[in-house]
């Protein structure tokens, strides 16, 4: 393959400071990145065509490495603390330096991105990469200019990902030698030590969670599909909660997958593609994404069947956060551009394992933010000897790693939307039903659907509705092709003494975490709090 092979008229990197690369390869098609994967034994082809690779020491995000760095700018704007750890401009300009240095000689691979397909909140991305198979993922991830808009591209941001290069904390200040660094006044994303491809789409995630609520624009870590009439719904939901399942309705087109913002006109996506978690994969359980991994998607951690090419999903040999990234337009009832209209409902998924929470409820404002601000799921304690019981987990706006701001200030845009829109939110338990987990059984899929499907029909916004003491959540007494008995959980539970008992168990959990954010909340989201009893 020929140097500066390129769709970019002007190739040169110096304006960023790095000089002397081996080569630069620019806007290369994804055949020419796999074949370069290839070449340089960094990749196996599957029997399906989608490339293999491995992701090395890190095969998930690093949340404790990750550094904003602290200036005028982001002084008295970000959320300092445990998320948004603080790095000061004279670290990063002197890290700056030795990267530059370690790039000199290497092959480099550039790709010019969008991010955003709203063409009034789209950033230009250049992601630099020494990698073939990570400018793969940045292909697939990130929205694709066309060739007229590659013709004049002149980039915002910047993604520099030396993910050979291994920070000394002594000298470079990091905890240890893998690093994200954002760096909101120089406008780059600058990455070392760790070959997993997801900061990078995390990191510019981070970037629009700080830049659009500044413009009114409410960023989302979230999937959003759009019905035949145009009817556009958001799903909310952390890991387990069933968000790409629900989303994934043959009966609506998907809009995207992880990441979204909400304008005053609508919804939007910010990425180009999706990065789908595969272990455990059937083509019987997500067609779509089964489908979906075919030439030009990138496999990283898996491993096939012995003496084949066979990928055998179920393997977790790796990691168990096996991902596989593919285009957009890899699932066939995505809609182009990944836009849609303004929402009517939306729903907050949640796994409860503990069987206190209705299966469907429907949410005031003030509720709609408490819980958002909460995001809230159960997950089940993993195989070890003697735990059975679940475990609670908080994440911020459902997706606490990725907000720079402080979590109220997203809850209030969310609550200002939904007054202004007068939207339906919703809140569904896919979790335990009839007692906690180990007791219990999980809620069936089929009824959670046909739950959701009357929401979005408009089916629910007439039925009685009884109030639940503890959460305050309003309950439908009926929902078509659901059994009544389920719908109101204490009903569900043989000892309804127990479920008092877990019902303030987890209310205290509740209130207990928001604790971290009660400064910050206005009285509306603070009355939304579940009520616990003083002698609880």
């Amino acid at each position: 393959m020929s140097e500066n092979e390129s769709n970019t008229p002007d190739t040169s990197l110096e304006y960023l400071g790095i000089k002397n690369p081996s080569n630069t390869y620019w806007n290369l098609s994804p055949a020419q990145l796999v074949e370069e994967t290839l070449f340089r034994g960094e990749g196996e082809l599957s029997d399906s065509g989608a490339i293999m690779v491995d992701t090395g020491e890190f095969t998930g995000r690093s949340p404790k490495d990750k550094y904003v760095v602290l200036d005028d700018q982001t002084r008295d704007n970000v959320w300092w603390g445990d998320v948004n750890h603080e790095f000061s401009s004279e670290k990063f300009d002197r890290l700056y330096q030795r990267i530059l240095s370690y790039l000199q000689g290497k092959d480099l691979y550039i790709r010019d991105a969008h991010a955003g397909a709203d063409t009034n909140h789209q950033i230009k991305l250049r992601v630099i990469n020494e990698n073939p198979w990570h400018n793969l993922f940045c292909n697939n991830l990130f929205l694709r200019p066309s060739a007229t808009e590659l013709e004049n591209f002149s980039p915002e941001w910047h993604i520099i990902n030396a993910c050979g290069f291994r920070a000394d904390p002594e000298i470079d200040g990091t905890r240890q030698h893998n690093f994200t660094m954002i760096n909101f006044t120089k406008k780059i994303i600058l990455i070392g030590g760790s070959a997993y491809t997801g900061e990078m789409k995390k990191g510019i995630f981070t970037v629009l969670n700080y830049l659009l609520p500044f413009k009114k624009v409410l960023p989302m870590h979230c999937s959003a599909n759009i019905g035949k009439d145009g009817e556009t719904a958001i799903f909310f939901g952390l890991s387990g909660t069933g968000k790409t399942t629900l989303s994934a309705d043959p009966e609506r087109n998907l809009i995207g997958d992880d990441e979204h913002g909400w304008t005053d006109t609508g919804v939007f996506n910010f990425e180009g593609g999706c990065y789908a978690k595969c272990v455990d994969l059937t083509q019987e359980k997500e067609p779509q994404i089964w489908e979906a991994i075919r030439f030009g998607t990138l496999l990283e951690n898996c491993r096939t069947f012995d003496g084949s090419s066979t990928v055998d999903f179920a393997n977790t040999t790796v990691t168990e956060n096996t991902r596989a990234a593919y285009p957009i337009h890899y699932i066939n009832n995505a809609v182009e551009p990944s836009v849609g209209g303004i929402p009517k409902n939306i729903f907050l998924l949640t796994a409860d394992a503990f069987g206190v929470l209705p299966p469907i409820s429907k949410l005031t404002p003030g509720q709609a933010m408490y819980h958002f601000i909460s995001g809230y799921t159960a997950k089940v304690a993993g195989t070890e000897a003697g735990v059975t019981e679940p475990q609670t987990t908080f994440s911020a706006c459902f997706g606490r790693a990725f907000l720079p701001l402080h979590p109220t200030k997203y809850a209030e845009l969310l609550g200002e939307k939904l007054k202004t829109n007068s939207v339906n939110v919703w809140l569904i338990n896919t979790g335990w039903t009839g007692g906690s987990y180990g007791e219990g059984s999980r809620m069936k899929l089929s009824f959670t659907r046909a739950m959701i499907t009357a929401a979005l029909k408009g089916e629910l916004n007439t039925v009685d509705t009884t109030i639940d003491p503890v959460f305050g959540l309003q309950i439908p007494v009926s929902v078509p092709n659901v059994p009544s008995e389920i719908l109101i959980p204490k009903n569900t539970w043989k000892d309804q003494s127990a479920y008092d008992k877990k019902a303030q168990e987890l209310a205290a959990a509740f209130v207990k975490n928001f604790t971290q954010y009660a400064e910050f909340a206005n009285e509306e989201i603070m009355q939304a709090a579940p009520k616990v009893k003083q002698n609880a």
